[in-house]
């Protein structure tokens, strides 16, 4: 009895078969369509929401002649003019997501803002970059301009003059506007009459949003500038953050802040030979490396240290607050140190330059859970509190870290600082019931 050969598949099985994968490949298309315009949709409505709440803000209420209003001098620089105390709000990784996973945590975002300014009446406030978070897994939208707009739109009803510097979240590499097109949004916004963005951008250096603000006396005499920089975002190829190697300030924006800052002395000898250099601070997202080497030189002469009873060093001088990051949050991060201080991977001059022209204090964000304050080399180094809800897993049920920072410039150009806990009664933080 012969055995039967198997037969070949017909053309028509081949056929079919393919007509089969094709189907699949075309329902899996379908379907991610689907859910991207349904997601959409409700991303639109979610942004909505949020802007009628930033329309529902009432402004803050200044006592008469209490309230600064800047004019822009002969240099294009936002000047405010004032023989008292100046008064400035650090806010810091506000992160809103805007969008349709993030729309509750964004609500409380936003009135945390609120409550703070409302009570604290700055004369401006600095926001030290990541006003977006529009990471997909998180906040449900790639649209990094929503969080940018409902944050002006906010800022307005509020009242209050601000300005921003960049973080590296606010233009991720897959969000759909580029660093470029968010500059133009705030500049745009800023443009407006009667708007009280004070966001500039400085041409030909790198970066956006390079500016200088200046506080200056009833006699013309500028007592204190204040510099807002891009300290920009990733670096050595790691375009999508993953290995968490962050940028630093590059030269020709430390050669354009010196240069700046010896055109206020020389215009301020032309008014008056006899006054000292102009003093200063910095405002930017990512730490400089002296806030690393800072902390390292005060943690391993204290190893033993409880309840933050710090005995300063020779170089530090503790003032207040904690080193709340982990360096294993990314072991792949950070060179190898052991201090969750996240700052540039690169060398700079920022610090060497800034001392020769001046410098007193420095101000940034990013490392969220960290909120120390140290004197390091005669020069101020300050993490803001921040605001967010979002970007750590958790962190909204955190409230060690969530706050503003209040800068008082004195009219000698002298400053204070000290972080504030949103959890007091002045900010009246009644938005989140669900948190223990």
């Amino acid at each position: 009895m012969s055995r039967s050969k198997k037969q070949p598949a017909t053309g028509k099985k081949k056929k079919s078969r393919g007509k089969i994968a094709l189907c699949v490949i075309l329902s899996i298309v379908l379907a991610l369509a689907l859910l991207a315009g349904v997601f959409a949709i409700l991303n639109i409505q979610s942004t909505k929401a949020l802007l009628k709440l930033a329309n529902s803000f009432n402004a803050v209420p200044y006592e008469e002649g209490t309230r600064l209003v800047p004019e822009k001098d002969e240099d294009g620089d936002w000047c405010f003019v004032t023989d008292g105390d100046f008064r400035i709000v650090q806010l810091t990784d506000v992160h809103l997501g805007s969008g349709v996973l993030s729309a509750k945590k964004d609500r409380w975002a936003m009135n945390a803002i609120a409550n703070m300014i409302t009570a604290e009446k700055p004369h401006l406030v600095i926001v030290t970059g990541d006003v977006d978070f529009p990471v997909p897994h998180s906040s449900g939208t790639l649209n990094n301009r929503n969080g940018a707009e409902v944050f002006c739109t906010m800022m307005e009803k509020l009242g209050a003059y601000w300005t921003v510097g960049f973080g590296n979240h606010d233009t991720e590499a897959y969000s759909y506007f580029s660093r470029e097109e968010i500059d133009k949004f705030y500049s745009g916004y800023a443009s407006k009459e009667g708007s009280h963005c004070l966001y500039q951008s400085t041409a030909n250096i790198d970066g956006k949003g390079n500016q200088m603000i200046k506080v200056k006396n009833t006699q013309g005499v500028v007592t204190q500038a204040i510099t807002v920089f891009d300290s920009h975002s990733y670096t050595d190829g790691d375009v999508m953050g993953i290995l968490w190697k962050y940028d630093n300030i590059h030269q020709n924006q430390v050669d354009w802040y010196a240069g700046k800052i010896q055109k206020i002395n020389a215009d301020n000898a032309a008014i008056d030979p006899s006054v000292e250099p102009v003093k200063n601070l910095m405002f930017f997202h990512i730490a400089l490396p002296e806030y690393r080497e800072a902390w390292k030189e005060l943690i391993e002469a204290n190893p033993d240290v409880k309840d933050l009873n710090y005995q300063n060093t020779e170089n530090v001088t503790y003032k207040y607050g904690v080193m709340g990051e982990s360096s294993g949050m990314n072991p792949l991060a950070n060179n190898g140190e052991t201090y969750g201080i996240f700052c540039g991977v690169g060398d700079d001059n920022v610090f060497e330059v800034g001392k020769e022209n001046g410098l007193q204090g420095v101000f940034c964000g990013h490392d969220h859970l960290n909120n120390f304050s140290v004197e390091y080399k005669g020069v101020r180094l300050t993490y803001g509190m921040s605001i967010d809800y979002l970007a750590y897993s958790g962190i909204w049920k955190q409230r060690a870290q969530r706050g503003c920072t209040l800068i008082t410039v004195r009219s000698d150009g002298s400053f204070e600082c000290a972080n504030s806990s949103y959890y007091q009664d002045k900010y009246k933080p009644d938005d989140e019931a669900s948190v223990n």
